[in-house]
């Protein structure tokens, strides 16, 4: 299995946990007489199998994300890091971005003015530039993720 499948995989099994979860919580209380519409002891053994097979899976992504390194050498887990820290970047940047242009509303003279003390195009240049930088980021984990046989 490729390490992108199994990436798949571990998505789909954190939303069928959260789904049995829901079912669960759903079918524990029933009105005096009646039957739930689901049995919660069934559920629960399929909710532990899916923590186990995801345990499982976690460990080993884990395994193979620290054997990986890119064509430049770089370590896999590194590249994450990185990916995950401009993304934060990226995202503070615009957050400074939008406060520095928002318009402010004053309805007479007397109120008072706020000017902007940032430079707001070079601010939106470097976001720009960085936002480049994640996505050709992204697309090296990505075909590592796709040429990488999972350990």
């Amino acid at each position: 299995m490729k390490l992108a499948e199994a990436l798949s995989r571990r998505k789909d099994l954190q939303k069928r946990i959260a789904q049995l979860r829901t079912r669960i919580a759903a079918n524990v209380r029933v009105q005096e007489g009646e039957q739930p519409l689901e049995n919660p002891a069934e559920l629960r053994v399929e909710l532990h199998e899916c923590l186990l097979a995801l345990e499982d899976l976690i460990w080993r992504i884990n395994v193979t994300n620290m054997q990986l390194k890119s064509s430049s050498g770089v370590p896999l887990t590194r590249l994450l890091a990185q990916r995950d820290v401009l993304t934060m970047r990226i995202s503070a940047m615009r957050h400074i971005f939008d406060a520095a242009i928002e318009k402010e509303n004053r309805y007479s003279r007397t109120e008072i003015k706020t000017v902007t003390i940032i430079d707001v195009k070079g601010l939106g240049r470097e976001i720009d530039s960085h936002a480049v930088h994640l996505r050709q980021l992204d697309m090296e984990i990505q075909a590592l993720n796709f040429s990488a046989e999972l350990l």
